[in-house]
């Protein structure tokens, strides 16, 4: 248990029972800010009380709405925004005002504001489209690692597009000036085979050489030392196959995969059970951060999936978060809204103690506001 004075309270934190003298380990990046060291080292703590819950871009726009002040459909149903909040860098690389789902650029960037400002995380994908061709992040008829690593044809290219990317996180400020401690997840998926970056596309050195680059440049030359960075595979059946594209402990924080449910429930059950297994493990050898950066089980046919399938998987592991994928439309959502079958059963799953909306984790301070470094 620590304290720390700050804008005239003292405020004494004990969470939950997380052993006081447990070992924390620091973020990949030496230089990373105080803000994100604090964050960083918060969900490292947090692991003992339960999986941190997140939605995409849940503020935005849900079921039968767009862009209403203070609106949110995990809201609407459980009183709480989500604990952490899913964005998308896509479109930025060519200078577009809105996103891959059409959101103004301008919007997001006051939506991510507002969540830090509440005590809520931010975690940032980034369907960036074939720097090649130009063609669609889906589009794999590229060699396209190989030809974007320095030296390769469109290099360049690459660059510019990363760069505008970085420009865009680095404009992500607090109240103070300070830098917004983003969860970066690049080349998400990787072990799959329908992205430009996934594993049909690169050998496992081009990929970790691109991974590597990446990084150094955000950090090293852009100087965002904002950056927790997330390294998301999708399916895998072996610590092997996880370890095979990973670009090493000092380009990680977080590793994980992303794993949806389709009509076979049990088959995703027992593969998501056994996958957190896998990363529990390698976390454990790795001094990383588990998690589960996407997932979910598409309109939610099942009215009581939320605690009779993911809330058991979840409690089994250790999961530092989970995050749902978006209410794009109604067709294709997520999270439940008022009135859709899964809604009550939502409200139980937000009330069981093993899992952390945004309600609870403000009053844990996550970004040292509170907290005092180990």
């Amino acid at each position: 248990m620590k304290s720390i004075y700050r804008n005239g309270l003292i405020i004494i934190l004990l969470i939950c029972n997380a052993p006081a003298m447990a070992q924390l380990y620091n973020p990949c990046d030496k230089q990373a800010t105080h803000e994100t060291r604090q964050l960083y080292y918060s969900m490292q703590r947090l692991v003992s009380a339960g999986t941190i819950f997140g939605h995409h871009d849940d503020t935005a726009y849900g079921i039968g709405w767009c862009y209403e002040e203070g609106r949110s459909d995990v809201k609407s149903v459980t009183g709480s925004y989500p604990a952490l909040y899913g964005w998308d860098l896509a479109k930025i690389e060519h200078d577009s005002t809105r996103d891959i789902n059409g959101m103004l650029f301008k919007q997001q960037k006051k939506l991510v504001r507002e969540a830090y400002s509440r005590g809520g995380i931010n975690t940032f994908c980034w369907h960036m489209d074939n720097p090649t061709n130009g063609k669609t992040a889906w589009d794999t008829t590229n060699r396209t690692i190989k030809d974007i690593l320095p030296g390769g044809a469109y290099h360049d290219t690459y660059v510019k597009w990363l760069e505008k990317g970085a420009n865009h996180l680095a404009d992500l400020r607090g109240e103070n000036g300070e830098p917004i401690p983003i969860l970066f997840r690049p080349f998400h998926e990787l072990t799959g085979n329908w992205f430009w970056w996934c594993a049909n596309t690169s050998t496992p050195a081009e990929f970790i050489e691109l991974w590597r680059f990446t990084i150094n440049y955000l950090r090293d030359t852009k100087k965002l030392h904002n950056l927790l960075i997330v390294y998301s595979a999708a399916d895998f059946n072996s610590e092997a196959d996880f370890m095979l594209r990973y670009p090493g402990n000092d380009y990680t924080d977080f590793i994980g995969f992303d794993n949806y449910c389709y009509q076979d429930v049990e088959d995703y059950r027992q593969k998501l059970d056994m996958r957190l297994g896998i990363v529990d493990a390698v976390a454990a050898k790795t001094h990383k951060l588990a998690c589960l950066p996407e997932t979910g089980y598409e309109q939610i046919p099942q009215a009581d999936w939320w605690t009779k399938v993911l809330l058991p998987t979840l409690a089994g592991h250790k999961a530092s978060y989970v995050m749902a994928w978006r209410n794009g439309r109604p067709d294709h959502y997520y999270v439940p809204y008022p009135g859709q079958i899964s809604e009550q059963d939502f409200k139980k799953f937000f009330a069981d103690g093993r899992v952390i909306f945004e309600d609870r984790l403000a009053r844990l301070g996550v970004y040292g506001r509170y907290i005092s470094a180990p």
